[in-house]
């Protein structure tokens, strides 16, 4: 008969033996033996009993092990554990008396207390710590004082004493929010805090953040390694050039000169490496003990992680201790911390970090409520960290209600595979809804009208006045979808192949890595078109514009989609690519099927299949996975099918199936399932029916020959149905944000026109005192200073929303004088909004016709051009005096002297009036 304690110690000694440990009993114990010795039953000194493991490291007696039966809770073993460190024997070689290291186990559940460190804690360990480590720790134990029985108080040894003696954080390079990220993270870390959670909105900088607080536990808490984890491999990419760029505030070295980085992409750690950058993908496959192809680590977690229910459990790995790392980061930790992938983190005695913008309720739960950083989109846009966005919705009527062709139509049929293309007469009405858009059905004329919308209102509502096309984002459904997207819009704008490019794991020819660094850094593609590749993490700041034509049901997934628009970029960057872009501050979400109206979860899609490719499906059954949710699945995929296939292909499926077609696959998988079909016979028939079931799809010539007619399936392409705008224009919440800075604004002027030297002046038309550059830059400095964050291109842009009939201009460029327009306009002494130099412009051409009948020779053709580069400064600078001429453009021209010799005595005279007519 089993004996439970007996079961618990033979699983002890194991996971023992696996730490590199040699476990003996008492009477056959050689303490030099090796490194690392565990005695059983360990007699102590009178009054202590026995310790059921006596640990001994490099010949000292150093920790102790209380075993327990399974199932036993171990904190109430803590007292009798700490009774055997105080126990052993006199004159027995020892590291410390009492003994610094205590476990408690039951070979399921293991606890683990560092005397060590300060104020010592038990924690839960995966396994047993290799005898190394326990060695390093007590390699410099002469720099430890004992204040009390049982404590140590740490001089330089432990990673947690370390962490109590950091220096002040450097603040210059940082923002004040990353600042308190850090701030509060060290001082989580010091309270021993096994986990720590940082919101950072999308865009604030969460991997500087991080890299820049990695830096400090390494340098001066001397962290032995740190992992940082990512969910896809091109975020490990980006991540490495980060750390690589990252230059230390303390000596100016970058970080990868001072330490190695190693981007994990076999299966080996490299020992020196301070930081490892891995996919957890990756981390899990190796802990397995398994190769990961390389395609798999672009796979996102979610998908990886939907194949199986009760994900195969982790066992300790001898080669990848649990002490490998001190501190894990994990990005998009709102990702990385359900099911599957929680073993990772959880295998590891290490401390927790995770990053994320969009936390869930779970992910709270998992860092034990510890959010030590809360840093919300709206504090960033407040801050200037982040830029804040308006909705242009675009809906159409195909898009809100779907189409019919009706009977008589030609469809044109194309299969998915080959894209090859028939047409097909209409024998019956044919119907689809909106859900059916892009994924069964394609509208050309829907795509189009979408398309064709966007072009026509792009420089006249959403970037009033730009002539470049902003970056643009566009999320597509799938790869199909993005194809026929950047058809349509490279057809509708009339632009060449470099215009517009699709960006997916689909792409052929170039990486997709190269494919997003010409969207970030070069002026094309103008346009990039993705499903979900581009939707978290990947930093492209010139985007302006983030543009949904499919719908997302997970709000922290709309929220990292999102995210891709909101990050701020210094103008000349953004011009680089954009020439006729003067500032990011704000971006556009163009919702073309009312993704910002729908209701979102934060429920994980991983809990159910819908997304789930069908071929890993089948792969789960074919290794033996027969949970509900991957029965019910295949057969509700099969059953569609069964509508979808030729003749010909069913008479192909059963001669494979043994005669069994589709419909009669799906049913019986779905019989298997019902519990009143098996009349009280008990498990074991409803496991034998269930595997009689899915037997047909163990065979791979079959499921090989189903994905095949599968992918050949065909889309019905509508070329009949003409789609219509319903409705273009900014969200009501837009508007209503335009309405309340408009607002905002207008009660500043009142508040201040009377302290503002240039509110004052433009108050008293006719101006009773010139109108100076100096006077506009004091009012500009002055609403550019929190609370209000200003700027007048901000500004121009609220009136365009909130009164496009009366804002005018063909520039989109807004420069500092255009200030004087938008006091006029708010204050009602214009009732249009013109930019400035057009209204300079407009002024200087009624002057040169009052001026020539005053004069008894017209211009010379060269005063005119010097007039207008007069003209041109005045727009920029509100005035000219003699000595602008010294200074471009005028320089370049011949400069003062020329000026003289062109109109004489005059001048000054001219300049005056010029001055006066000109900014009126």
């Amino acid at each position: 008969m089993s004996n439970p304690e007996q079961d618990a110690r033979q699983t002890i000694d194991r996971l023992l033996q696996g730490a590199g440990w040699q476990v003996c009993d008492a009477a056959a114990v050689n303490i030099h033996a090796a490194r690392g010795v565990a005695v059983r039953e360990f007699p102590l000194k009178p009054g202590h009993g026995f310790a059921d493991y006596l640990l001994y490291v490099d010949g000292k007696a150093a920790g102790v092990i209380e075993a327990k039966r399974q199932g036993v809770t171990l904190s109430g073993v803590e007292v009798q554990a700490k009774k055997y460190t105080e126990g052993l024997p006199p004159g027995m070689p020892a590291w410390h008396n009492p003994l610094p290291f205590a476990y408690q186990s039951t070979g399921v559940e293991t606890r683990f207390t560092n005397g060590l460190d300060p104020e010592p804690r038990a924690r839960p360990v995966f396994a047993f710590h290799r005898p190394e480590l326990l060695a390093e720790w007590l390699g410099t134990t002469q720099n430890h004082v004992q204040e009390a029985p049982g404590s140590y108080i740490e001089r330089g040894t432990t990673f947690l004493a370390r962490l109590q003696a950091m220096p002040p954080l450097k603040e210059e390079g940082l923002w004040p929010a990353q600042i308190t990220a850090i701030r509060n993270l060290e001082k989580s870390l010091k309270e021993n805090r096994p986990r720590a959670l940082i919101q950072m909105a999308t865009g604030s900088g969460k991997t500087f953040t991080s890299i820049s607080f990695i830096y400090r536990l390494i340098k001066f808490a001397r962290a032995r390694r740190i992992l940082f984890l990512v969910d896809r491999g091109n975020l490990a990419d980006q991540t490495l050039k980060e750390f690589q760029q990252y230059a230390s505030p303390y000596n100016n070295f970058k970080f990868s000169e001072e330490y190695i980085v190693q981007r994990l992409q076999g299966n080996q750690i490299d020992t020196t490496a301070r930081v490892c950058i891995c996919t957890i993908q990756r981390l899990y496959s190796m802990l397995k003990g398994r190769d990961l192809p390389a395609d798999l680590e672009e796979e996102s977690v979610d998908q990886l992680g939907k194949l199986f229910k009760e994900p195969e459990p982790i066992e300790y790995n001898p080669s990848i201790p649990i002490e490998t790392f001190d501190i894990i980061v994990t990005d998009e930790a709102h990702r990385s911390i359900y099911n599957l992938w929680a073993q990772v983190l959880e295998y590891f005695d290490a401390t927790l970090v995770g990053l994320t913008a969009t936390p869930g309720k779970q992910t709270f739960g998992f860092f034990h409520q510890n959010l030590v950083m809360e840093y919300s989109h709206e504090m960033a846009v407040a801050d200037g960290v982040n830029v804040n966005y308006d909705v242009y919705r675009i809906k159409t009527a195909i898009t809100e209600a779907g189409s019919k062709v009706e009977a008589g139509y030609y469809v044109e049929k194309q299969e998915r595979d080959t894209r090859k293309t028939r047409w097909e007469e209409l024998d019956d009405d044919f119907a689809y809804d909106p859900n059916q858009l892009d994924r069964d059905v394609v509208t050309p004329d829907q795509i189009r009208t979408i398309v064709r919308t966007f072009r026509d209102k792009l420089f006249s509502e959403i970037f009033p006045g730009r002539s470049e096309v902003p970056k643009t984002l566009i999320f597509a459904k799938d790869d199909n979808h993005a194809e026929n997207i950047v058809e349509i819009l490279r057809e509708e704008f009339g632009k060449g192949n470099e215009f517009a490019q699709k960006i997916t794991y689909r792409t052929t020819g170039d990486t997709p890595q190269n494919l997003i660094k010409a969207f970030r850094n070069s002026y094309h593609p103008r346009v990039a078109v993705t499903v979900d590749m581009i939707a978290t993490g990947t930093d492209i700041k010139p985007v302006e514009i983030v543009f949904f034509m499919r719908a997302v049901k997970s709000r922290g997934f709309f929220e990292q989609m999102k995210g891709r628009g909101v990050r701020v970029i210094a103008p000349d960057d953004l011009k680089a690519v954009t020439p006729d872009a003067t500032a990011k501050d704000h971006f556009v979400i163009i919702d073309a099927v009312g993704v910002c109206e729908q209701d979102k979860t934060d429920a994980r899609p991983m809990e159910k299949k819908p997304s789930v490719s069908f071929e890993r499906l089948l792969q789960a059954v074919a290794f033996g996975n027969t949970e509900d949710d991957v029965i019910t699945s295949i057969a509700g995929r099969l059953a569609r099918m069964e509508h979808r296939i030729s003749a010909e292909d069913d008479a192909r499926i059963r001669a494979a199936s043994g005669g069994l077609g589709l419909k009669d696959l799906a049913h019986q998988l779905v019989a298997s399932l019902d519990p009143d079909s098996h009349h009280g016979a008990g498990a074991g028939a409803a496991a034998q029916d269930r595997t009689q079931a899915v037997k047909p799809l163990c065979d791979p010539a079959l499921r090989q020959l189903i994905l095949d007619i599968k992918a050949k399936n065909e889309l019905t392409i509508d070329h009949v149905s003409q789609d219509l705008v319903l409705e273009a224009g900014f969200s009501q919440a837009a508007l209503d944000r335009a309405r309340g800075l408009v607002q905002s604004f207008e009660r500043f002027i009142a508040d201040h026109k009377d302290e503002i030297t240039a509110l004052q002046i433009l108050y008293s038309k006719p101006y009773k005192q010139r109108l100076t550059f100096e006077a506009v830059k004091e009012l500009a400095d002055a609403i550019e200073k929190p609370p209000y964050l200003w700027n007048e291109s901000q500004l121009w842009q609220a009136y365009a929303a909130l009164e496009a009939s009366k804002v005018k201009g063909a520039s989109g460029r807004r420069i500092l004088t255009d200030l004087v327009s938008l006091v006029r306009f708010a204050i009602h002494q214009d009732n249009e909004l013109v930019p400035f130099p057009e209204r300079v412009n407009t002024n200087f051409r009624a002057w040169l016709v009052g001026a020539a009948p005053r004069r008894e020779k017209p211009f010379t053709a060269e005063q005119i051009r010097w007039l207008e580069m007069i003209r041109d400064h005045i727009a920029a600078n509100l005035g000219i005096d003699p000595d602008d001429f010294e200074y471009a453009p005028f320089a370049q021209e011949g400069g003062l002297g020329r000026v003289y010799q062109l109109f004489g005595e005059a001048l000054q005279p001219l300049l005056d009036r010029l001055n006066e007519a000109l900014v009126a």
